[in-house]
């Protein structure tokens, strides 16, 4: 087992593997940027190391100073998180010629996962092959797969560097925006693209492998309600699922890692069509923003397992030992404005007042006094709701909304109490456009 580890991320995240750390009995190093000094993963940590100011490039997307803090505390592993570094295969390149743990999949996991799948069997939505830099070569794949087309940043998250383009006429305006927020927010403008399925529900399976080839699958999430390409509720189970269509993806899935020989925790990500018909999308080589649904009704501890497959660790859990408890709901809380188009919201957080009770979590790195930097993801808490069936889960998931208090910046809750109160939400009868047919976005 790792010694210590370095925590290349913040906020709730950074948290989270610290908690996880913790009990695990190893050592953590925390890296922070200039805005993030007086931070809750700062303060919690083993110990701190400034590696720059606050703009990410500088700090978090700062490869070099990254490396120099785990070699200067003595580091035997770097957990990237999610988002920033956490799936930059010249990151794990790197780490691995410095002789220090990657805590993800291998630089050659990363850049073939695609080309593998596809070789594997796996149905894939229509697309390109390869990364595309060049807008000309772009164009002519999506008028050959015929439009509307997704493109998507390869190193996004977030629906960061993700658009739908219609029609030809918009495609270069798209194309170049993609690329200019990709570069900004990853610091690597590569994109590919792919047809766009219209009306689907988004759902994902969580594999776990380790290092012996042995892959398991958890059940999975349905990630359908978003904004802009951005998840904002999930749950788990699916109401879309039954038992047949989850073994089938499920087995899918476990298929996708093993194309790659997969070890760690990953997220393999379906499109499932009105018709039942589901295709793969992409692979997530890291830990999910929305990993604690899962965890809260198999009651497993996602990250601790992540930490010990990437220590060679073998798996102890067979495919017939994974059930699901009940039913969980997950709302992402940013600090945004839903009555101004959900624009960033920044400033001091003046009360910060979190719900509890029975079937209740909250993963936060926030207080009240916190100053919410202007640099970052809008991300500030998840709330989480567990119950013995999806009513439970989302009658308490309207009850700790209503105790959730947040007071000097513009949050989404009283938008989240609306979609738990809407009548296809609460029959399970939505999609990847519901928002938007709503008209709640």
């Amino acid at each position: 087992m790792f010694k210590k580890i370095l925590i290349a991320n913040r906020g709730e995240i950074a948290l989270r593997i610290n908690r996880s750390c913790q009990e695990l009995g190893i050592k953590t190093v925390q890296v922070y940027s200039e805005a993030d000094k007086y931070s809750m993963p700062v303060r919690l940590a083993d110990e701190s190391v400034c590696i720059g100011p606050a703009p990410s490039l500088e700090s978090y997307l700062n490869i070099p100073q990254i490396l120099s803090a785990a070699e200067v505390t003595g580091c035997d592993s770097i957990h990237p998180g999610y988002g920033f570094l956490s799936e930059n295969p010249y990151f794990a390149e790197v780490c691995e010629t410095c002789n220090i743990q990657f805590i993800g999949p291998s630089k050659e996991a990363i850049l073939l996962m695609g080309d593998k799948a596809k070789a594997a069997g796996i149905q894939v939505v229509p697309g390109s092959k390869t990364v595309i830099k060049d807008e000309g070569e772009a164009k002519k794949i999506a008028h050959k797969i015929g439009y509307p087309v997704l493109i998507k940043a390869v190193a996004g998250g977030g629906g960061k560097g993700m658009r739908v383009v219609w029609s030809g006429d918009s495609f270069e305006n798209v194309f170049n925006t993609c690329q200019t927020e990709a570069q900004k927010a990853f610091g690597n403008p590569d994109i590919y693209i792919e047809k766009y399925i219209e009306n689907p529900r988004h759902i994902e399976f969580q594999v776990i492998g380790d290092k012996k080839g042995h892959v398991i699958y958890c059940p999975e999430r349905d990630c359908s309600i978003q904004r802009r390409h951005q998840k904002l509720v999930e749950e788990t189970p699916s109401p879309a699922l039954n038992g047949k269509l989850r073994k089938k993806m499920g087995k899918m899935a476990v298929k996708v890692a093993e194309a790659i020989d997969y070890h760690t925790v990953g997220t393999v990500e379906f499109i499932l069509d009105p018709k039942g018909n589901f295709y793969f999308i992409e692979m997530n080589t890291r830990i999910q923003v929305e990993h604690p649904i899962t965890e809260m009704v198999t009651g497993i501890d996602l990250v601790k397992l992540q930490i010990c497959m990437a220590a060679g660790e073998e798996l102890r859990l067979d495919q017939d030992e994974i059930s699901f408890q009940g039913h969980a709901i997950e709302v992402r809380i940013n600090a945004e404005d839903p009555e101004k188009d959900f624009i960033p919201s920044v400033g001091e957080v003046k009360e910060f007042i979190v719900p509890g009770g029975p079937g209740v979590r909250v993963d936060t790195a926030i207080f009240a006094g916190y100053q919410i930097p202007p640099y970052y993801d809008s991300l500030i808490a998840k709330l989480i709701t567990h119950g013995r069936n999806r009513k439970e889960a989302i009658e308490r998931q309207k009850r700790a909304l209503r105790e959730f208090r947040i007071e000097g910046v513009k949050t989404p809750i009283s938008f989240f109490q609306k979609i738990m109160n809407e009548e296809d939400f609460l029959k399970g009868n939505y999609n990847t456009s519901y928002l938007y047919q709503k008209k709640l976005s």
